[in-house]
């Protein structure tokens, strides 16, 4: 019972990493509309600028992070004023292409400017050590990530429910003509919107630099998890990425406990049923 324990915690902080990829990918398409296959590359991106700052440049980590967030957010608003932009009226397959050209143009770039070999920064000193949980040495790192997971997931609702901006966002998914009409820039809302994504994957990207490997390719790793979870969830629902990362990264956690050969199976089976049973997913419209 203590190993079940322990491992749904393990669970939980995978789901977070996976939450904060989620939400940004399930946001931008709430609002824009637009299948960002290029969002798991924002969150390698994000990894790669905090292992130079950090990791390289020797800045300090909170400010190191606070900077891949900007870097990212400035690739993200330079690829939806420049490219994006142009497509928002065309069928989802053109969007598919052309975020599918940005992952291969962004594993070229970080192989060009940091190499082929995977990175893995040192973890920062305060957070090294562990605590005991159910009689077992649990990383201190691992339950910050558990946190900042539930403290995002608080200031993202907060954001979209509370502000004023979050209401112009809302209105401008719900009806673009009619928010428009009233004087909200569209444009303005949706470029903000993709750049607030791209700089949630990079947060992913950015936390899990001391634990996880930094390598080429992560990012499309990372995309057709978030894409299962926004699809279990529903595509534009945040509450449902959430649920979405927290069934994902516990029933992989479980998975690679019980039965490590087919985990991968466990959670395509889980969006299969979900597919079958309600296909606009479990919190989905």
């Amino acid at each position: 019972m203590e190993t079940l324990a322990f491992q749904g915690l393990v669970g939980l902080s995978v789901a977070m990493y996976l939450w904060l990829l989620a939400a940004g990918l399930t946001i931008v398409f709430g609002v824009l509309g637009v299948l960002n296959f290029a969002h798991g590359s924002l969150f390698m991106l994000g990894a790669y600028f905090t292992f130079t700052f950090y990791g390289l440049w020797g800045v300090n980590f909170w400010l190191a992070i606070a900077l891949s967030l900007l870097a990212v957010g400035i690739v993200g608003y330079l690829m939806e004023r420049f490219f994006l932009r142009h497509i928002y009226h065309l069928d989802h397959a053109y969007q598919l292409l052309l975020t599918f050209g940005f992952i291969l143009i962004f594993d070229d770039a970080v192989k060009m400017v940091w190499g082929g070999v995977a990175k893995i920064p040192p973890l920062p000193s305060f957070f090294e050590g562990t605590v005991s949980v159910v009689g077992r040495p649990f990383p201190v790192y691992n339950l910050f990530i558990i946190g900042a997971g539930l403290a995002v997931a608080i200031v993202v609702w907060q954001l979209f429910e509370k502000t004023w901006w979050g209401k112009m966002v809302r209105a401008s998914a719900s009806d673009r003509e009619m928010a428009s009409a009233i004087g909200v820039n569209i444009s303005t809302i949706f470029t903000g919107v993709f750049v607030f994504g791209a700089m949630l994957a990079a947060l992913g990207g950015a936390l899990g630099t001391p634990v996880r490997v930094v390598a080429p390719g992560i990012g499309a790793a990372m995309i057709i998890q978030a894409f299962i979870i926004t699809v279990i969830g529903g595509l534009g629902n945040l509450k449902g990425a959430f649920v979405g990362a927290l069934i994902v990264g516990v029933v992989s956690s479980y998975g690679i406990l019980l039965f490590p050969v087919f985990e991968l199976f466990l959670i395509f089976l889980i969006m299969a049923v979900v597919l079958m049973v309600k296909p606009q997913g479990l919190f989905g419209g």
